[in-house]
């Protein structure tokens, strides 16, 4: 098995692992989203959300997920793909599946020690933002890098 696809586990074992690095002293990090065709942005903020913690956990939308939220034209590429690219980067440590509207559910299973978004979040607004705060952890958010997008990078592809 390839280095980056053990990083992609199901619910359970993403748990047992959180606990066994909370444990250890370890604060996990966890952060959401479609990541349909990674670019700069994508690769700033998830740099900048492991530097955080020690440990980053992605929750990843399903192709459902993605469909409901972004159109039936994405995501672009399946989330098999989606999952072991973003495996693949040295400073994310788990990648997770949900395949609900929102990670509301993993949140609460996983009770990260800090939960990150995009700044375009306010941290109040932020699905399981309450669920984290409650057990003691802290929410944060990060800028974005300018004019990167999965949605104009699609745009630009489309006018050429």
């Amino acid at each position: 098995m390839e280095e980056s696809a053990r990083k992609l586990v199901a619910l359970e074992q993403a748990k047992a692992k959180v606990i066994d690095w909370q444990l250890a002293g370890k604060r996990v990090v966890f952060t959401n989203g479609c990541f349909d065709l990674i670019h700069l942005g994508h690769v700033d903020y998830l740099e900048k959300a492991r530097m955080l913690g020690d440990k980053l956990v992605i929750g990843l939308n399903s192709d459902d997920s993605v469909s409901r939220f972004k159109g039936p034209e994405r995501p672009l590429q399946d989330q098999n793909s989606r999952a072991r690219v973003l495996a693949a980067m040295q400073f994310i440590d788990l990648v997770v599946f949900f395949n609900e509207d929102t990670p509301l559910n993993l949140i609460t299973e996983l009770l990260p020690n800090i939960l990150v978004k995009g700044s375009d979040y306010l941290a109040d607004n932020i699905v399981g933002a309450d669920v984290v705060k409650k057990y003691g952890g802290v929410v944060k958010t990060i800028e974005f890098v300018p004019g990167y997008s999965t949605s104009r990078i699609v745009q630009k592809i489309k006018r050429t």
